[in-house]
């Protein structure tokens, strides 16, 4: 083992979210976060854009935990998608019937996934936000086949009623940027961040 993998995490890094894409992404890049769910209600907040929602609500939640006890000290990251098809912000849907007519909406068209990222330094005092923006391009799933990816549930717990890493993968042709900023969280927009705040990615490596 290494003398730099033997090391611990120079610091603490909380995840303020109760995403499982979003952590299985930043586990994949070595880092080994704590999950702090922050509880925001995110019905009741707004912006004038789809691109300042997302912004609004990753501040929203990683200030919420930011705030609290448990997070001193740690880098805390809040993050919220949506996304953007003929201006209007699509969030989870409310329910079947919701994700149906999103997806019959959707298909064979192209929509804008804008991803939120807040980055809260607990020690130093400072915050900085960025909203990443990926181009999605949808293929045209069949009336059954939408109605088969509904009955999964999936669609129901994930931003514009898709994701590319579950069941809704082979419906999507290709996107045009990052494909982490869709699945929940953009690896580079984090570590110019990261960077921001005088913190290097590979300094908050889990030990292997």
């Amino acid at each position: 083992m290494s003398r730099m993998n033997a090391q611990q995490p120079a610091r603490r890094l909380v995840l303020a979210s109760a995403s499982p894409a979003r952590l299985g992404l930043l586990r994949q890049a070595g880092l080994a976060p704590e999950v702090i769910v922050s509880g925001v209600d995110e019905e009741s907040l707004r912006a004038d854009t789809p691109a300042e929602l997302a912004r609004v609500l990753a501040e929203a939640k990683a200030e919420a935990v930011a705030g609290r006890p448990e997070a001193a000290g740690a880098l805390v990251i809040g993050c919220d998608s949506v996304l953007e098809l003929d201006g209007q912000a699509l969030g989870k849907p409310v329910d079947a019937e919701d994700a149906t007519a999103r997806w019959k909406s959707m298909r064979g068209r192209s929509g804008v996934l804008r991803t939120g990222h807040c980055v809260i330094d607990r020690l130093g005092g400072r915050k900085v936000t960025e909203t990443a923006s990926t181009t999605v391009h949808f293929g045209v799933p069949s009336d059954e086949e939408v109605a088969a990816y509904v009955a999964s549930g999936e669609p129901l717990h994930v931003a514009g009623a898709f994701t590319l890493d579950g069941l809704s993968a082979p419906f999507v042709d290709g996107v045009d940027g990052d494909p982490g900023n869709v699945i929940g969280l953009s690896l580079p927009t984090l570590r110019g961040m990261l960077a921001a705040l005088g913190v290097e990615i590979t300094r908050l490596w889990a030990p292997r």
